[in-house]
C-alpha cells in the first residue's frame, strides 16, 4: 500500500479478553458459512463445564458456553474465524486479523475514514452474539 501512497494508517487494536468472549455456538456457524470441517469443534467444545469452590462451599456446574481453553492452540484460529464478519465499511480499507489482534490499514485517499472505521469496529465489537 505504501508502494502507491504518500502515507497509510494503520491503527492496531488488541481486543481484551477476546479468547474469554469466543461465543461457542459463534464460532461453529462461522465455520460452517465458511465451508470448513467444524464438528471436530463442536466435539472439542461439548462437555466442559465449571463450578466455584470457596470456604468449603460449591456451587452446582455450569455449562461453558464461551471461551477457548488457554494453551490449546485452538486461540489465534477461533478469534479470526469468529471474526469472519468484521470487515472494512470502506473500500479500499483493510482489515488483517490475527490472534486478538487487529490491524487496520487505511491508504491516504481513505485518511478521513479513520474515525468512521473505528465506530464501525467498535460497534462489531459491542453487538450481542448468539449462545
Amino acid at each position: 500500500m505504501l508502494s502507491t501512497n504518500p502515507f497509510v494508517r494503520v491503527p492496531a487494536l488488541d481486543f481484551s479478553k477476546a479468547f474469554d468472549t469466543v461465543r461457542h455456538t459463534t464460532l461453529i456457524d462461522n465455520m460452517a458459512q465458511l465451508q470448513m470441517p467444524h464438528h471436530w469443534v463442536e466435539a472439542f467444545f461439548d462437555g466442559h463445564s465449571h463450578c466455584t469452590n470457596y470456604s468449603g462451599e460449591v456451587s452446582a456446574y455450569a455449562d461453558i458456553q464461551a471461551s477457548v481453553i488457554q494453551g490449546s492452540g485452538l486461540e489465534p484460529a477461533a478469534y479470526v474465524v469468529t471474526a469472519a464478519d468484521l470487515r472494512p465499511k470502506n473500500d479500499g480499507n483493510v482489515l488483517i486479523k490475527f490472534a486478538d489482534d487487529t490491524y487496520m490499514t487505511l491508504p491516504a485517499e481513505n485518511s478521513g475514514t479513520c474515525i468512521a472505521e473505528l465506530m464501525h469496529i467498535d460497534d462489531w465489537a459491542e453487538k450481542p452474539t448468539s449462545g
